[in-house]
């Protein structure tokens, strides 16, 4: 289909595109194996300019286009899930900075954002606080000039990694979630510690770490946005973090469906290849279908984003549940159709499987999708 892309968004996609056929492809089965993170790979594509689409020109980037972003994601996806989702993740983190940071900041951590310099990572999860984001437990005591934050935050992408988080903690308890405020916090502050490190079922490129802050203290001038913003600051990047995770659903569906009709037109059975019998026909249909829907639905809830539009809940969360929903089954029935060989590592869509299934639980879960949907459509 001819989604009309624009000359920049066009080349974005053919570069991202290029590198994940030359470099990442080939690495997927050791990417999942490794699981660690692809520190030469990501050097690589900082080298190549990967991370200048995500910040605004004047701070040394050539985009803050969330249409631009969602390609690079999707192509990155369809490389490897992983690889995929710690781009995501930066991207919205970064985009934290571009949207509710002050000038200064941005000065400070955008040029090295653009060089790839500086890795972000987003940390609202907690233990007891994940579709329930509002109960999060970690506090921010005002003391002199500064302020001190205490507590733990779960399930974080590029935890280890990242040099700055964007941190959400209660700095007004009795104000319930009114009460949060978004921090910036660095890499190296005294009381900031990374925790453990997750053993996940996929995605295994992507690291997820548990972070602790114990009497961590963050000068007054690393508040993001306003003091008592934070809630709406994380519901803000939610909304723009779900089309990611959708772009990511779609690439690996996409790789999904690509391995799937390679295999279809090389493996026979019964004196033909398996993709002259109509019952696979069928299957490839569907998935190729499903497929075509879900990017109409992300890349016009990218281009909702990028146009002003101010009400961007239910497009990113129908688009992030459509398509996180969608690359589950499309990635379950490749496995089905490599049969036996399907379900062995030696083959990629295990893998992809594997990977799909967080796509429905993070950035909240699909169930949370829906509510959220039937709460605007019910109105």
């Amino acid at each position: 289909m001819n989604y009309y892309f624009t000359e920049m968004e066009e080349m974005v996609k053919n570069l991202f595109s290029e590198y994940v056929n030359k470099r990442i492809i080939p690495l997927r089965n050791e990417l999942d194996e490794k699981d660690e993170f692809p520190e030469e790979l990501f050097r690589e594509m900082a080298a190549q300019d990967f991370f200048r689409i995500i910040v605004p020109e004047e701070y040394g980037g050539m985009s803050d286009s969330i249409m631009v972003s969602t390609l690079g994601i999707e192509e990155l996806s369809r490389g490897d899930g992983g690889i995929g989702v710690t781009f995501a993740a930066h991207t919205i983190t970064s985009k934290g900075i571009v949207l509710y940071g002050n000038e200064e900041q941005k000065k400070k951590y955008l040029p090295g954002i653009a060089d790839g310099k500086l890795f972000t990572a987003f940390a609202l999860t907690e233990p007891g606080a994940g579709s329930d984001a509002a109960s999060l437990k970690t506090k921010a005591v005002k003391k002199g000039n500064s302020y001190v934050i205490n507590g733990t935050k779960q399930f974080i992408t590029s935890g280890e990694i990242a040099d700055i988080c964007l941190v959400v903690a209660s700095t007004d308890p009795e104000k319930g979630y009114k009460g949060h405020t978004a921090f910036i916090v660095e890499k190296g502050t005294p009381g900031f510690s990374v925790g453990k490190k997750e053993d996940k079922m996929g995605i295994r490129s992507s690291v997820t770490n548990e972070l602790i802050f114990d009497d961590c203290i963050v000068p007054e001038e690393n508040i993001l946005g306003s003091l008592g913003q934070g809630f709406y600051i994380a519901l803000g990047l939610l909304d723009r973090s779900r089309i990611g995770i959708g772009a990511q659903a779609l690439g690996i569906a996409q790789a999904a469906l690509d391995e799937s009709l390679n295999y279809s037109k090389m493996r026979e059975q019964f004196g033909k290849t398996i993709s002259e019998f109509q019952g696979i026909q069928f299957m490839l249909a569907d998935m190729g279908t499903s497929i075509e829907a879900a990017r109409s639905l992300i890349y016009q809830a990218s281009r909702n984003v990028d146009s002003g539009e101010n009400n961007l809940t239910t497009g990113s969360a129908m688009a992030k549940l459509y398509a996180t929903d969608m690359a589950m089954a499309v990635t379950t029935d490749a496995v089905q159709i490599f049969g036996g060989y399907g379900y062995m590592k030696e083959y990629p869509v295990e893998k992809m499987m594997r990977d799909a299934k967080v796509t429905q639980i993070y950035e909240g879960t699909n169930q949370i999708q829906r509510l959220v949907i039937a709460s605007k459509i019910l109105k």
